[in-house]
C-alpha cells in the first residue's frame, strides 16, 4: 500500500550514508542518495500516493564527493519521490540543469504513473534553440519513483547454471509472446504473468529450450512522434530506468510478479537472461527531453563533443551516449546489474550494442573500464554475459573482440548460412566455419569454442518464415515509405512474395526452414531461436516492427505449424543428447590430440575435401571423429538431389531436415540422396544402436502444443 510523507518531516543527519545509492529503505525510514558532480544544490520531492500532488520539498542535507544524501525517518516503502537539481544552465559547457523539471532518480526501483508528452518536459523552450530555458515545472507530466520494499521469500530458489554447451536460447518479447495465445488467461497476456504460464512453460519445455532472453523490461519511454503517429516503442531500446520494470509489463502492479515468474523459469529448468540498454537512454540527444540523467548532472552521465560539450556524443543512433567510463556512471551499471541478478534473481544479460560499452578515448578497447570490471565482479561472474558485438560508431563492428567470458551475437553465422541455404554460390568454406564455431572470429584468447551465439533470425530484420517469403522488406506500416529496415535480407520468397496457396511453394518453404533450423543446430557455438520462428511465424515482411504493438508483431499461435514444431524439438533434443556442442574447438584432420574433436571435411564422392573443391557447388560433408564417443556425419545439400558416398562402415540416420518427423533408426551403408535438406548421421556405438528417441520432451512436443 502507497504511504503518505508523515507531517513534520526532518533529516536525521547522524544516520545518513553515502555508501548506497538509491532510496534504501532499512524498516525504519528511508536513506536518499543521488550522485552529481556538479550540482550546487539538490531537492527531495515528496508526493501523495497517486504521485498528483507534492506534499513535501526538502534540501538533501549532506554531500560528499558528488554524493548527495539524507535519511528521513518514518518513511516507508511506497513512498512516491523525484529530485530536483541546481546548477548552472550553461549548454555551451555541458551543463543543463533546470531546477524547474522534475527528475527521476536513476536507481528508482519502481516507478508510478506514466510520461505524459508536454513541452514543459524540456529544459528549453521548444520552438527555440536549445539555448534557451523553459522555467515551467513539469512534475504533473513526469512519473514518479517509489520506494521499495526488497523482501521477498526466495528460499527454494537456486540459480541453474547451466553450462554454455547445454545452452538453447530462446529471444521472446514479454507481451509479443504471450498476446494471441488462446491458452493463456486473458488478463495475463502482455505480462509477466502470462509470460510464466503454464502453457507458455509447457511449449518451451517441450521444444528443449535452456534459456528465455526477453526484450528490454526495465522501464522505457514511448517516442513523442511515434505516439503521435499512433505507433509505440514496441521493443522497448529506449530505457529510462536501468532498475525499475516497464510498468504495462505487471499485471498486479507488484515486483514480486517479475519474482514469482523467474522463480516458475527456474522450476521449469529455464534461466532467464534480458536485453539490457546500457549504451544510451531515452533523453535523446541535446534537443531531447530532461527526465533524469540530463538534469541531474548532463557532463558526468552522457558523452559530450570533445569540440562542443553543447552537443551529445553518439555512437549508437539514438541521440546519446552513456558515459560509462566515468566511474560513477560504470558504478551505476554495475550496481544495475547486481541488483536483477541478487534481488531478481536473473540468470544473465545480453548487451545492446555493447561496442559503445567498451569506448574509451582512443576507440573501442577489449580491456575498458567497463569490461574489465564486469571480470572482476564476484556476483556477475556466475551469470551469463552476452554482448552484441556492434554499434554504429567508428570501429564500432567488433565481432570476436570481446573478452571471455563475454560471448557474442554471430552475424556472419546469420548472413552465411541465409546465404547457403538460399543457393548462393563460393558460400561453402565460410558455411563450413560457423559449422565449427566461427574460429577464425573465436579461436583466440583462450576462449570457448561456445563464445559464437548462432542465429538466423532476431528481433530486428526478418523472421525466418518471412526470409523464405519475401525477396524485399514491406515495412510500410512503420510510415516512413518503406526507408527504414534492412535491405540486405539475404531472403527469398521461393516463387510468390508472400502469403500463398501454392503447395509447391509451401512445401519449399517448410523443407528450407527444417534444414537452415537443422544446421544452426548442428553448429558448435550457442544456438539461438527468434520466438515463433519454430512455428513459421511471419511479420508479412517487415523487418524492423520495433513500433508496431499488435498483431503484427505479436506471436501468431492460431496459425502455428505443428510439424515445424515438433520437428525443432527433435533437432534440439538431439543435439542436447549427442553432446554436440563441445567447449573445445574441434582439431584439423589428423591434428586430434585425444580430447578435441577432429573435422575432417568430405566431398560427396567421400574423399577429403582438397583445396579446389571449395569453389565448387554440391553437399557439404563434415565428419566429427570424436574420442570415446560416436563419429557424427553432418551433411548440407542446398541444391537439388544429389548423391553422397558415406564413408566405410555402418551409419544410423537420426535427423533428416525434410521429413515430417524422426525418421526412426535407419541403417545405411554406401550413399544417400540429400535434396535440398541437412542430415545428420551417428555410426555404430560400440554398445548397439543408441536409441534416442522418447527423451528430452520429444516425444511430448505435439501434445504440449496442443493443450496449450
Amino acid at each position: 500500500m502507497l504511504k503518505v510523507a508523515p507531517k513534520g518531516l526532518a533529516f536525521d543527519r547522524s544516520s545518513a550514508r553515502p555508501s548506497v545509492l538509491g532510496a534504501e529503505y532499512d524498516g525504519s525510514g528511508v536513506n536518499f542518495a543521488l550522485f552529481s558532480d556538479h550540482a550546487e544544490r539538490v531537492e527531495l520531492c515528496l508526493f501523495d500516493e497517486d504521485g498528483a500532488t507534492e506534499t513535501a520539498r526538502l534540501d538533501l542535507p549532506e554531500m560528499e564527493g558528488g554524493i548527495w544524501h539524507g535519511y528521513l525517518p518514518g518513511l516507508a516503502p511506497g513512498q512516491a519521490y523525484g529530485y530536483r537539481v541546481h546548477g548552472a544552465y550553461a549548454p555551451e559547457q555541458g551543463h543543463r540543469f533546470n531546477p524547474n523539471k522534475l527528475l527521476l532518480d536513476p536507481y528508482a526501483r519502481q516507478l508510478t504513473g506514466a510520461l505524459d508528452w508536454d513541452d514543459s518536459l524540456f529544459g528549453y523552450e521548444i520552438g527555440t534553440d536549445d539555448l534557451s530555458f523553459d522555467d515551467r515545472d513539469s512534475a504533473a507530466y513526469m512519473p514518479k519513483a517509489l520506494v521499495v520494499d526488497p523482501a521477498y521469500d526466495w528460499s527454494a530458489d537456486r540459480a541453474l547454471l547451466r553450462p554454455w554447451e547445454e545452452t538453447v536460447i530462446y529471444e521472446a518479447h514479454v507481451k509479443g509472446l504471450t498476446m494471441r495465445h488462446d491458452g493463456v488467461v486473458q488478463a495475463d497476456r502482455g505480462t509477466f504473468a502470462g509470460l510464466a504460464s503454464r502453457p507458455v512453460l509447457d511449449h518451451l519445455k517441450a521444444l528443449g529450450i535452456t534459456a528465455v532472453e526477453l526484450l528490454p523490461v526495465q522501464s522505457f519511454v514511448q517516442d513523442r512522434h511515434l505516439l503521435e503517429q499512433g505507433l509505440s516503442n514496441y521493443w522497448g531500446y529506449n530505457t529510462l530506468s536501468f532498475f525499475a520494470p516497464n510498468a504495462p509489463y505487471l499485471k498486479t502492479g507488484q515486483l514480486s510478479e517479475i519474482k514469482d515468474a523467474i522463480r516458475r523459469f527456474h522450476e521449469a529448468g529455464i534461466e532467464v537472461l534480458l536485453d539490457v540498454v546500457y549504451n544510451h537512454t531515452a533523453e535523446g540527444n541535446e534537443r531531447g527531453p530532461t527526465l533524469s540523467f540530463r538534469g541531474i548532472d548532463n557532463a558526468s552521465y552522457y558523452l559530450l563533443s570533445p569540440e562542443n560539450p553543447r552537443h551529445s556524443f553518439d555512437t549508437t543512433g539514438c541521440g546519446n551516449t552513456l558515459n560509462v567510463a566515468h566511474p560513477m556512471v560504470l558504478r551505476m551499471v554495475l550496481d544495475s546489474l547486481r541488483y536483477w541478478v541478487q534481488v531478481m534473481h536473473v540468470d544473465g544479460f545480453r548487451f545492446d550494442l555493447a561496442s559503445t560499452l567498451g569506448r574509451e578515448s582512443a576507440g573501442f578497447e577489449r580491456e575498458s573500464a567497463f569490461f574489465n570490471a564486469i571480470r572482476q565482479d564476484p556476483v556477475l561472474a556466475h551469470v551469463k554475459l552476452i554482448a552484441e558485438p556492434w554499434d554504429i560508431g567508428e570501429g564500432g563492428y567488433q565481432v570476436g573482440g570481446f573478452p571471455w567470458p563475454f560471448r557474442e551475437w554471430n552475424d556472419k553465422a546469420r548472413d552465411d548460412l541465409r546465404a547457403f541455404w538460399r543457393r548462393d554460390g563460393g558460400v561453402r568454406g565460410s558455411v563450413a566455419e560457423r559449422l565449427l564455431g566461427s574460429p577464425v572470429q573465436f579461436h583466440h584468447s583462450r576462449r570457448p569454442a561456445t563464445t559464437s551465439v548462432n542465429f538466423l533470425a532476431a528481433h530486428d530484420g526478418f523472421t525466418l518464415w518471412d526470409c523464405l517469403s519475401y525477396d524485399h522488406k514491406h515495412n510500410e506500416a512503420n510510415g516512413e515509405d518503406n526507408a527504414d529496415g534492412h535491405d540486405n535480407n539475404l531472403s527469398h520468397n521461393m516463387g510468390a512474395e508472400g502469403p500463398t496457396d501454392d503447395a509447391g511453394i509451401l512445401h519449399g518453404r517448410t523443407r528450407r526452414a527444417r534444414a537452415m533450423l537443422a544446421s544452426l543446430l548442428m553448429s558448435q557455438g550457442v544456438p539461438m531461436i527468434l520466438a515463433g520462428d519454430e512455428m513459421g511465424n511471419s511479420q508479412h515482411g517487415n523487418n524492423n516492427a520495433y513500433c508496431q504493438d499488435n498483431e503484427l508483431a505479436w506471436i501468431d499461435w492460431p496459425e502455428a505449424d505443428a510439424g515445424l514444431i515438433r520437428a525443432t524439438a527433435q533437432m534440439i533434443a538431439l543435439r542436447q543428447q549427442l553432446g554436440l556442442a563441445n567447449r573445445r574447438f574441434a582439431a584439423g584432420a589428423g591434428d586430434g590430440d585425444g580430447v578435441a574433436d577432429e573435422a575432417v571435411w568430405l566431398h560427396a564422392d567421400g574423399r577429403e575435401m582438397g583445396e579446389d573443391d571449395w569453389d565448387q557447388e554440391g553437399p557439404l560433408g563434415l565428419l566429427l571423429r570424436r574420442p570415446a564417443r560416436d563419429d557424427v556425419l553432418v551433411i548440407l545439400n542446398a541444391g537439388d538431389d544429389a548423391g553422397f558416398v558415406l564413408p566405410e562402415g555402418a551409419w544410423l540416420r537420426r535427423l533428416c531436415s525434410a521429413d515430417e518427423g524422426e525418421t526412426g533408426p535407419e541403417v545405411m551403408q554406401g550413399q544417400i540422396t540429400a535434396a535440398g535438406q541437412a542430415v545428420l548421421v551417428l555410426s555404430e556405438s560400440a554398445d548397439g544402436w543408441r536409441n534416442f528417441s522418447g527423451q528430452g520432451g520429444v516425444d511430448t512436443a505435439e501434445a504440449a502444443f496442443a493443450a496449450a
